[in-house]
């Protein structure tokens, strides 16, 4: 629990200097509104030791597991008190997450997902702006929000989910 605690007491830290004006004085007027990062997402090949690492080694709060069909995922939530980890494991042979555990064949870091007051002006805008949506409409996610993802190739190689907060 040594490395939770370091990732939770550093993190007012991160969030003090993250609302400071200095950062948003430069920003465009916007329709919508970013919110917290809402979590990480990491894929993993063995689902149970990915659960045993998180609970039973570093002490996080981890969530049952959740099958998730029409996103061809199972997922597990680690509550890390100011935001969470998502681990994804495939379900079914059509699964995004399958085809990348076969490019990453240890899992790793699959995506991001960050908070919008506003998904659909979010989805115009970022129209307008030439960043790729990899769906046409907002899908429901995990939580049981819309969501949508954008394509790493415009977000700087991540790839990132915008929910609706």
């Amino acid at each position: 629990s040594g490395l939770l605690m370091r990732l939770q007491t550093s993190a007012p830290t991160i969030r003090t200097l993250s609302s400071s004006n200095s950062f948003s004085q430069n920003l465009p007027s916007c329709l919508w509104k970013l919110g917290r990062l809402n979590h990480v997402a990491i894929a993993v090949p063995d689902l149970e030791k990915a659960q045993s690492l998180y609970k039973d080694v570093l002490g996080a709060q981890v969530s049952e597991t959740v099958a998730l069909p029409e996103h061809g995922v199972y997922t597990v939530f680690v509550e890390l008190g100011n935001t969470k980890l998502e681990l994804l494991h495939p379900l079914g042979e059509k699964s995004p997450i399958a085809s990348f555990l076969q490019k990453n064949k240890t899992g790793g870091m699959h995506h991001i997902c960050i908070e919008v007051d506003d998904i659909k002006a979010a989805m115009t805008e970022l129209k307008k702006k030439k960043i790729r949506i990899l769906s046409e409409e907002p899908k429901i996610g995990a939580h049981g929000k819309p969501v949508i993802f954008l394509h790493p190739k415009d977000c700087h190689g991540v790839l990132v989910e915008l929910e609706q907060a």
